[in-house]
């Protein structure tokens, strides 16, 4: 079957259900379109560069300027890379299109508020669109084949994470990119599930939630920044509120302490700031948080 073809002003014509087309912008990045995705790899100030996106770019790829592009969505290392992450949107959209999903008027009533419209996925999987938040329905018997290890009773589950249970159990239903997305969401979010679902143990590094466990099991004693500022009445110092564990309820005393702000900026850590009480200073001068001096 030929794909319907669209026409980009100053290009040649491309595939509407999409390939990818690859240019140069007016100040010499590279930049493509796939439909209506514009992306481009944008220099950074550190000398590296990012992946930048915009959406419906009229103009030609040689007019594009940096202003077009509002998104950033991860670093590059060379142009290669950009290629590659490009080709895989296009693979993505292209995939999309072949799984013939369905745009549907809904007013369903969900968790997050009431339908502003759907995507229907398959019988009985439905995506719902609400004005704040939004996620998937499954009915009774969909539900029934998420692993029980993730299964929401009601059959809803939240855009930002929960989403994933319905892609571990209807994979045949996403593209290979959401799919990845899926796999790291319930790695990061759910590692004991994700582990008993593939009889494989996660290691360092390959799961947010198993290194935050971690993290905190070997700092349960020691002091944790909850807070911190940089401070006005000793130059060069950032003064920072720690608790024990870095517990946040109130329940636990704090203490302030002063860090130096070159090694606080380069080392506050994935999880937070450990005090070392041999170098950092227990401090108890007047204070550059809004109402503690009081």
């Amino acid at each position: 079957m030929t794909a319907a073809l669209h026409k980009i002003p100053g290009t040649a014509r491309i595939p509407a259900y999409p390939e990818a087309l690859f240019g140069r912008s007016a100040e010499g990045f590279p930049v493509a379109l796939v439909a209506d995705n514009a992306f481009a790899m944008v220099p950074g100030r550190d000398g590296g560069h990012y992946l930048a996106t915009g959406w419906r770019l009229a103009r030609p790829l040689a007019d594009w300027t940096r202003s077009d592009f509002y998104g950033r969505a991860g670093d590059l290392a060379d142009e290669a890379a950009f290629r590659s992450r490009v080709e895989e949107n296009a693979l993505h959209q292209q995939q999309r299109v072949a799984l013939g999903r369905r745009d549907i008027a809904s007013r369903a009533h969900t968790p997050w508020g009431p339908s502003q419209g759907a995507t229907v996925y398959a019988e009985g999987v439905i995506c719902h669109s609400t004005a704040g938040h939004g996620g998937f329905h499954l009915d009774p018997a969909r539900n029934e084949k998420v692993h029980p290890l993730l299964r929401a009773a009601d059959g809803f589950y939240e855009e930002d994470c929960c989403w994933a249970a319905v892609a571990q159990a209807f994979p045949d239903l996403f593209t290979d990119l959401e799919k990845a997305a899926a796999d790291q969401t319930l790695r990061d979010d759910q590692p004991h599930a994700w582990e008993h679902i593939h009889g494989k143990v996660l290691d360092a590094g390959q799961s947010v939630e198993k290194d935050r466990r971690a993290f905190h099991r070997r700092h349960g004693a020691d002091w944790i920044v909850v807070s911190a500022i940089l401070c006005d009445h000793e130059p060069g110092f950032t003064e920072v509120i720690a608790t024990v564990g870095g517990d946040r309820t109130g329940q636990q005393d704090t203490r302030r302490y002063l860090v130096p702000s070159a090694e606080y900026g380069t080392s506050g850590g994935r999880f937070g700031f450990v005090i070392d009480g041999s170098r950092h200073r227990l401090y108890d001068g007047p204070s550059s948080f809004i109402g503690w001096n009081r």
